[in-house]
């Protein structure tokens, strides 16, 4: 998502722990119980044998990286005009703005409103047919992934309308939107190895967590993701190239009335030379959907941790507040009502 700056490095230390790995050829029952389990300890999975095909991912990377490494000046004919986020951008990143930069182009991911970006196709490639194709095919069998992986979590939390989560996914005026993130590589010089030793641990993007659902993140294999614990140590995430990194956000917090928790994460600056390239795809409902605590997910004598609200208020307070903040603190129910 697009917010402000980045907050404050928090002083726990980092640790090497295992992140939950899920393998999607297991059976339904088995799956449901990993994935709940996954979700509530860590609010964070990797997925394998997923099924998405290698070359539908080696394309969108292919077209993505095409993009990002044409000049300045082609690159900015894409960037976004407010009050829109949606297109190209650029920022330096860390708390200095001196670790480096963040380009991203950010899309909307319903295949309706992916005609809306037909001029900015037009000028992130040479082939724009080419490219719209990838980004269509590629949004098209991660939406999947991410309804399937919904539908095996509501089996696991008892739900008798196992697509009770996917249904705000599928809905035609859905929300849902697809970034890409490129975090150029360094120089190869003195002066930016010695920029690079000083800059060891520092933040490129800060923690927070996501608002929507759920999301899928695709990322080559140059480090930098961190997942924090609940007790705020915070976990480097090693990703392989066929794996998926699925997320738990804010709204699936609350439409399990906290049972599932959001994860915060963050993202390392880049002192590698290679870039690094990831791809997220956020899974979020209509603007107008309320989003409240499943009545059947709530036991009886169990309080109502959250209100109601659209998804469209939400956005607006997560987009009114900083990066770091707790956003989802702001729709507690301090009454339990």
């Amino acid at each position: 998502m697009v917010l402000s700056s980045p907050s404050p490095l928090r002083t726990k230390k980092t640790q090497a722990i295992g992140i939950p790995i899920i393998d999607l050829s297991l059976d339904t029952t088995t799956l449901s119980h990993r994935i709940i389990t996954a979700c509530q300890d860590y609010g964070f999975f990797k997925v394998v044998n997923h099924g998405v095909p290698i070359e539908i991912i080696s394309k969108m990377e292919e077209v993505a990286n095409g993009f990002f490494f044409k000049p300045a000046s082609e690159k900015l004919k894409a960037k976004s005009n407010p009050p829109s986020p949606f297109g190209y951008g650029c920022r330096s990143i860390g708390f200095n703005g001196d670790v480096g930069e963040l380009e991203y182009l950010l899309l909307q991911a319903n295949p309706d409103q992916l005609l809306l970006h037909s001029d900015t196709f037009n000028v992130v490639s040479d082939q724009p047919t080419d490219f719209s194709c990838a980004v269509e095919d590629y949004i098209h069998v991660v939406k999947g992934l991410t309804c399937g992986l919904l539908e095996i979590l509501a089996l696991g939390l008892s739900l008798t309308d196992t697509n009770i989560f996917s249904r705000f996914i599928e809905d035609v005026d859905s929300d849902s939107c697809f970034r890409i993130n490129h975090y150029p590589g360094v120089k190869t010089t003195h002066e930016s190895n010695y920029k690079a030793s000083q800059s060891h641990q520092r933040i490129g993007f800060g923690e927070h967590s996501d608002p929507q659902i759920f999301t899928i993140l695709r990322s080559n294999d140059v480090p930098g993701l961190q997942i924090s614990t609940v007790d705020g140590l915070w976990i480097p995430v090693n990703v392989e190239p066929t794996d998926f990194c699925v997320f738990v956000g804010d709204a699936l917090e609350v439409l399990t009335n906290g049972r599932l928790k959001s994860v915060r994460h963050r993202v390392m600056a880049n002192m590698s030379s290679r870039s690094r390239l990831s791809m997220m795809y956020f899974a979020a409902p209509a603007m107008n959907e309320w989003i409240f605590p499943i009545p059947q997910i709530i036991s009886p004598g169990e309080q109502r941790l959250y209100k109601s609200f659209t998804w469209n208020e939400y956005k607006k307070a997560a987009y009114s507040l900083r990066l770091g903040d707790q956003r989802i603190d702001h729709f507690k129910c301090h009454s339990g009502l």
